[in-house]
């Protein structure tokens, strides 16, 4: 079996994160024996931008994000605008995708971590879905209640369709990207997070579907370690690679002496935007 690094970056900005990221899949090309690695981590508040995201999905003013310490990052992966802040777990799995369960095939990557993150939800008793034609995982809305027949059938559906819609709720957003069938970027579990802070944005550009967490769905906080010890778990049991828990300087002595200077130029000079690869996600 595989062994993946599982290495938690505890609380980090997400700029240094995003400069581990590169110089991670920097190393797996260049080096076919370089681990797979699973980054769990938190961030300051901060939106991302996907690669063809609409930057008009940013509904607050630029002047109030700053005030409140938000930073803004236009990133390669793929998917819309979305947000990151502390209580909610973000994963970046750098893995070689030539040698998972379903070689080079991206929608089977996207299936696996939703899949993962689904059995970590179902560990706390929520019940997470896929829906189709549409990435992520999903708390499903309620039925609508019984209307009666002053209502014609066809108003009825619509009604019921409307419904369900707007009542969906987001608790998993993915959006990765591959390069060289190196993935990176990834996904974010609505924990503790607050939730307030998607009212900056309209969330992967749905506008009629909402947010939550599985604090807000158990009515209580929810440890963060202990949802991360389901997430290494259930990546590895998905992914067949048995996870193994490492520490950031441990990864960092495996890099080349130039990966991470390289990988801070390439972020600041937006280079990756010039890079081949396949976006995935939203």
């Amino acid at each position: 079996m595989r062994t993946l690094w599982v290495v938690d970056l505890g609380l980090i900005p997400y700029d240094e994160a995003l400069h581990l990221q590169h110089a991670l899949v920097a190393t797996k090309k260049a080096d076919a024996d370089f681990p797979d690695v699973l980054l769990l981590q938190e961030h300051p508040p901060v939106i991302t931008i996907g690669r063809n995201g609409d930057e008009s999905n940013i509904v607050a003013p630029r002047e109030t994000l700053e005030q409140l310490g938000f930073q803004i990052f236009r990133v390669e992966r793929g998917g819309d605008v979305t947000y990151h802040g502390p209580g909610q777990l973000v994963g970046y799995p750098i893995l070689n995708l030539r040698h998972v369960p379903k070689p080079k095939d991206v929608g089977w990557f996207v299936w696996a971590i939703q899949e993962a993150l689904i059995r970590v939800l179902a560990d706390f008793g929520i019940r997470g879905e896929r829906i189709e034609k549409v990435i992520g995982v999903w708390v499903r809305g309620q039925p609508m209640p019984e209307l009666d027949d002053s209502f014609g059938e066809r108003v009825r559906q619509a009604l019921a369709s409307a419904y369900a819609r707007y009542s969906d709720r987001k608790i998993v957003a993915i959006g990765a990207r591959i390069e060289e069938w190196i993935s990176y970027h990834g996904f974010a579990l609505n924990v503790n997070t607050n939730l307030h802070h998607f009212d900056f944005i309209v969330p992967c550009g749905l506008r009629d579907r909402g947010v939550t967490s599985m604090e807000r769905e158990l009515g209580h906080t929810v440890s963060m370690p202990a949802v991360k010890a389901r997430t290494a778990y259930h990546f590895g049991r998905v992914f067949q690679a048995e996870p193994v828990w490492r520490e950031r300087e441990e990864l960092e002595a495996l890099f080349p002496p130039e990966a991470l200077e390289q990988a801070a130029e390439r972020v600041a000079l937006r280079s990756p935007y010039a890079q081949p690869g396949t976006p995935a996600g939203s």
